[in-house]
């Protein structure tokens, strides 16, 4: 059985949003990141996915997002202790908020970048940079709409 993981890909004004995650994390500890959690338990459930990525986007950053988010992509991985990762990324929008590192345990900074800095950056892990770049046709086919 898979821990299931979402994160949310945020662009604004030709940069995406990323945070520093805290070395207190047990994953990737220190690393840049999307910014997001991983799915409760809930037994029989509506929208888990999207309630999901609300909660950890309000949790982490102090933001909220609109209800129309987009599949950008899926990976798996497995975590130090065995157990194994269904990660989902999502582009999503900001309705309501700015991003600041509200959860200290989890984030250590926020910013914002464009892909260019991202591929660039030394804490930038590859599945990073690849959840980028998917999200970055995602957005290219919405700007010229």
């Amino acid at each position: 059985m898979f821990v299931l993981n979402v994160e949310g890909a945020i662009y604004r004004e030709g940069k995406w949003l990323v945070i520093e995650r805290s070395s207190k994390e047990e994953h990737a500890g220190g690393l840049l990141s999307l910014v997001g959690g991983t799915a409760e338990n809930e037994g029989f459930s509506k929208d888990l996915i999207e309630r999901t990525l609300k909660r950890e986007l309000f949790e982490e950053v102090g933001i909220t997002i609109n209800d129309d988010v987009k599949y950008v992509r899926n990976t798996s991985f497995v975590l130090p202790d065995g157990r194994e990762v269904l990660d989902l990324v999502f582009y999503c929008e900001i309705d309501t908020g700015e991003p600041y590192p509200k959860s200290k345990d989890e984030v250590e900074a926020v910013y914002w970048m464009t892909a260019a800095e991202i591929f660039a950056h030394p804490k930038a892990p590859l599945w990073l940079k690849e959840s980028i770049e998917e999200a970055e046709k995602i957005n290219n086919k919405l700007q010229y709409k």
